[in-house]
């Protein structure tokens, strides 16, 4: 009771020094227990308070208002923006390089194809005047003189044309033929024309006369051959 007189009265020094010594040491027991309770309470709800303050706060930061990015989303959305623009560029120069490497493939394996069937057209060209000469050779040799009685000169002939044959056939093996286009229709790409004369019971444009045999190697014109063109009767 006396406790409580000192508690409404709010004077706890002189309600203590009023008691003996073992009610003074409780009642200032009482009083301490008391004033610790009541700045604990203050402290908590100081501490809840700051606690919701703080979880708004973050909430707040957390989700902002919807429709309404805010700096970070707006950055990430252009660098994204800036990657895919990157990348597209990126992809269309790798197309082209490669299809310049496949090109670029292409015609190197084409040079070297070429090279290998025509590496030899020099060699062709220098050999093509022996057979011209070969040729004129076996042409010299009086017809009439080839008999039995004259064995030397029938003896040579025949080795002049079993030269030019086995020439021939080397040219075949290496892709290199005659061209011969008498009676042919006149071709500006395979033969070259000497002159023009009309040519009775020939057809205009045709290839009347060959003065110079022509080759061709794996398909390509080498040499042409040297004719002379029918021409039209005006």
């Amino acid at each position: 009771m006396a406790a409580a007189a000192l508690m409404a009265g709010g004077c706890w020094g002189c309600g203590a020094r009023a008691l003996p010594g073992n009610g003074r040491l409780a009642l200032l027991l009482l009083a301490a227990r008391a004033r610790g309770a009541s700045s604990g309470g203050r402290l908590l709800c100081t501490a809840t308070q700051q606690k919701n303050t703080g979880q708004n706060y973050e909430d707040d930061q957390t989700h902002p208002q919807k429709g309404q990015p805010n700096s970070t989303e707006k950055t990430l959305i252009e660098e994204k923006t800036k990657l895919e623009e990157q990348l597209k560029d990126l992809t269309d120069k790798y197309k082209r390089a490669l299809a310049d490497t496949e090109n670029l493939r292409q015609r190197s394996q084409k040079l070297v194809e070429e090279a290998k069937l025509y590496g030899i057209q020099g060699f062709c060209k220098d050999l093509l005047e022996v057979a011209d000469v070969l040729a004129k050779a076996t042409e010299s040799v009086p017809k009439e003189e080839i008999t039995d009685a004259n064995q030397h000169l029938k003896s040579l002939y025949e080795g002049l044309i079993m030269t030019d044959g086995q020439l021939q056939k080397v040219f075949s093996k290496h892709g290199l033929v005659k061209l011969n286009p008498i009676g042919a229709k006149f071709d500006p790409y395979e033969h070259e024309a000497l002159f023009h004369s009309p040519v009775e019971g020939k057809e205009p444009g045709s290839v009347a006369l060959v003065s110079k045999i022509g080759y061709k190697l794996h398909g390509r014109t080498l040499r042409p051959a040297l004719v002379g063109v029918v021409k039209g009767v005006e």
